[in-house]
This record gives structure tokens, C-alpha cells and sequence, in this order.
């Protein structure tokens, strides 16, 4: 039993950081320093949901033949920017799902227009 030692131990200084971390840094401080318009963010959210962002499932349904998912990831998208505004999240979780749904919406023109 005399081999037996107990030392803390000793974690080198490896960075497991990603190359985009700087970008992440200021994404995320970005989004941090919106915090005070959280109620700005929210309406921002909803406005452009409610005009730019759910005509879109009629058009592609009605003129391009999409499937009826496209609704379904429409509708979803809207009322989880509204349960996250209303729900209380944090800043970063309200622009991620503005953001994510821009994105959504964005590809979904691409796929079904194109």
C-alpha cells in the first residue's frame, strides 16, 4: 500500500476552444448588451413573424405545391418566439429563436423556389 499516493490533480492549459470562438464572444456580448430591450426584441420578434414570416406557408403551399410541414415548422417557430417571449427566457434564447427562424424561413423559400 505504499505505492498508493493521493495528489490533486494537475490540468494542463489546453484550449479547447473552436477558431470561431472570437465570433462567439462577440455574438454572445452583443446579445448580452440587448438585455434592457428584451420588450423591444419580443415585439420585433412578433411583428416580423406575424407579417413577413407566416404568409410564407400560404405562398408555398398555394403556388409551389410545398408539403404541409412547411406550416407545421412555420406555426411551431411562431409560438415557441411567443412562449420564449412571454415564458420570461433570456436574451440569448429570444434572439436565437428570431434567428433561427429567419434562417428557417429563408431556406424554405430557397428550397421550394428554386
Amino acid at each position: 500500500m505504499a505505492t498508493l499516493t493521493n495528489t490533486a490533480a494537475q490540468w494542463s492549459q489546453v484550449s479547447l476552444a473552436n477558431s470561431n470562438s472570437k465570433l462567439l464572444t462577440k455574438i454572445t456580448a452583443w446579445a448580452d448588451g440587448q438585455a434592457p430591450n428584451r420588450t423591444l426584441w419580443f415585439m420585433v420578434s412578433l411583428i416580423a413573424q406575424g407579417v413577413l414570416f407566416l404568409p410564407i406557408p400560404a405562398v408555398l403551399l398555394y403556388y409551389f405545391n410545398a408539403p404541409i410541414a412547411v406550416l407545421a415548422v412555420t406555426l411551431g417557430l411562431f409560438f415557441s418566439n411567443i412562449i420564449s417571449g412571454m415564458g420570461g427566457a433570456g436574451i440569448r434564447v429570444m434572439l436565437g429563436f428570431f434567428a433561427v427562424s429567419i434562417l428557417a424561413h429563408l431556406l424554405m423559400i430557397l428550397v421550394f423556389t428554386i
